[in-house]
Parts: C-alpha cells; sequence; structure tokens
C-alpha cells in the first residue's frame, strides 16, 4: 500500500473580463432672441421668471446575487417519501438549474497552485466520521484515506477527500490529475457520514466520493462503493434514472443530456479517465441510467 504520494502541476491564470462604462450623451440648450416692437408712450413690459418643472429621479436599489452563493435551505427540506423509502421527484427549482456552487473550504486548498494529491491510512477522526463499521465488506487495512486537488465551480482550486480501496488509490489518483489540468469543476468532495446513509431524502446533494457502507440502489446488495471500488461524480449534474426514480430527487433537469452543462461528464474528460483505468460508466448501462458512477467492476 502506497503511503504518501505528492503530485504538484503548474497552476492555471485566473482571467478576468473587464467591463466597458457606458456614458450618458451630453444634453444641449438653445435660446431663441424674442422681437420686440417699437410705439410710442409704449409701457413697459415686465417679464416673469420662468421655473423649470423638476422631476425627482427614483433611486433603485439593485441587489445581486452571486452564481456561486449556496442556497440557505439547502440539504435541510425533506421530501414527501415513496413507498421504496426514495423521496418523490419534484421539478429541480429555478437556484438548482445551471447549479454552480461555491465549494465548501473543509481543507486548505493546493499550497503549490497546482495539482497535489495524498495517500495515507484512514486518519481517526476522518474514520469516526466515516460510514465505516464492522458489518461493512471490507476491512480498514484495505481501505486508504486520499486527498485530492480540484477546481470548484466557483473558479477557485480547493482540496476534497476521499475513502478508496487501497488497491486502486494510485490509479484514482491519477484519473483526478486529468480532471484537474481539464479544468472539470467539482461542487464538494468529502467523506460521507455515517448518519448520511439512512437520512430522510433532501434530493438536493452534490457529493462526489467513494466509500459509503451500504446496498446498491433497490437490490439489498452490497454496492461497490461498500468496497471503495465506486467513485460518483458530481450526483445532482449526473443523476440515476429509472422509470419515474430519478436520484437526487430534485435532479430531473440534469436528465436532458444534451444541456452540456459544466459539471457534466459527457462534457469532459472524465468518462475517457476512467475508461484508462479499466472502470465503466454507469450512464452506459441499458435498463437504467446512472451518469455519476464509475466502478471497476461495471456495477
Amino acid at each position: 500500500m502506497t503511503v504518501g504520494l505528492l503530485v504538484t502541476m503548474l497552476a492555471l491564470t485566473a482571467c478576468s473580463a473587464e467591463g466597458t462604462p457606458t456614458e450618458a450623451a451630453p444634453q444641449s440648450s438653445s435660446t431663441s432672441p424674442v422681437a420686440g416692437s417699437i410705439a410710442v408712450a409704449a409701457a413697459p413690459e415686465t417679464t416673469a421668471p420662468v421655473v423649470a418643472p423638476t422631476t425627482a429621479t427614483p433611486t433603485t436599489t439593485t441587489t445581486t446575487i452571486s452564481p456561486y452563493a449556496r442556497p440557505s435551505w439547502l440539504g435541510t427540506r425533506i421530501l414527501e417519501e415513496r413507498a421504496d423509502g426514495f423521496g418523490v421527484v419534484e421539478p429541480t427549482p429555478t437556484e438548482l438549474i445551471d447549479r454552480t456552487f461555491a465549494t465548501p473550504a473543509r481543507l486548505p486548498p493546493p499550497a503549490s497552485g497546482g495539482f497535489e494529491a495524498t495517500i495515507r491510512p484512514i486518519p481517526d477522526d476522518v474514520l469516526t466520521r466515516s460510514s465505516w463499521n464492522e458489518s461493512c465488506p471490507i476491512g480498514l487495512d484495505d481501505l486508504v484515506y486520499l486527498t485530492l486537488a480540484h477546481h470548484g465551480f466557483d473558479n477557485e482550486l480547493h482540496t476534497g477527500e476521499m475513502i478508496v480501496n487501497s488497491r486502486v488509490a494510485e490509479d484514482v489518483v491519477g484519473v483526478f490529475e486529468q480532471l484537474y489540468l481539464a479544468g472539470f469543476p467539482i461542487e464538494e468532495m468529502r467523506v460521507t457520514r455515517a448518519e448520511e446513509i439512512d437520512a430522510p431524502p433532501t434530493g438536493d446533494g452534490n457529493v462526489t466520493g467513494s466509500f459509503a457502507c451500504r446496498d446498491a440502489v433497490n437490490t439489498g446488495n452490497w454496492s461497490q462503493h461498500a468496497l471503495g471500488l465506486a467513485i460518483d461524480i458530481n450526483p445532482f449534474h449526473n443523476p440515476y434514472i429509472k422509470g419515474d426514480l430519478v436520484i437526487p430527487e430534485l435532479a430531473s433537469y440534469y436528465v436532458a443530456r444534451d444541456l452540456a452543462l459544466p459539471g457534466m461528464v459527457e462534457t469532459s474528460v472524465v468518462v475517457e479517465a476512467f475508461a484508462q483505468i479499466g472502470w465503466r460508466w454507469g450512464g452506459n448501462w441499458n435498463s437504467l441510467k446512472d451518469w455519476m458512477h464509475f466502478s471497476e467492476s461495471g456495477t
């Protein structure tokens, strides 16, 4: 098992766009002379001052909401449950269409400004908040903890974390290095917590990750995630769909795979990067589509 790994690439150069101010055209005014007539014993004329009408200009305040701002309700609104335990599928809220939220800063960004990764045993504090327990189908000796640099939708560099099977750790690092070099955005990459496995559905999650001690959807059998041999990429941008079930339940907007929006795996190097290490994509399945899902076994 590889204990440590550090890969450093050149930092990306950020680009900024300058706005062009709009100038109002200057206004002009003219005064025409008034011709008068001369008469004997004419009375003097008086001219009343002309007062121009004044119009108050209303003051308007425009509040601009950043496209990277995460809604305060995210992850808090429990959906009505179906008979199968999943949430009732609802139309995608306006705030979640073309989703580009900022990445929560849980770990320091890469110090080099380029790609960095580490592989090491799972730290005790990470294990405590993970979903691993003694009933899981894999032992701790066969799992490792990764940290991986990645781009966010907020155009910033971030460091994410992941637990994977030790046998595939170096291959997984290689995949995420390719995603980093391609500028592929990931909203959030972190370890799945134990309480999330059976939590009531909110239908708006978007965590990229690998190990989760759970069954495969609607099967009763261990998922490849429970072995650390599967990875989900931006689940909200790349949902699971079978019949009338969509997971996450608010992500039906992204069922239209021709949208070609950032974070969708068809518009990136993701499928090819995983194919290079022999992993297969759930987007190629026939009986259902699991666009987020990549696994060594193809299941």
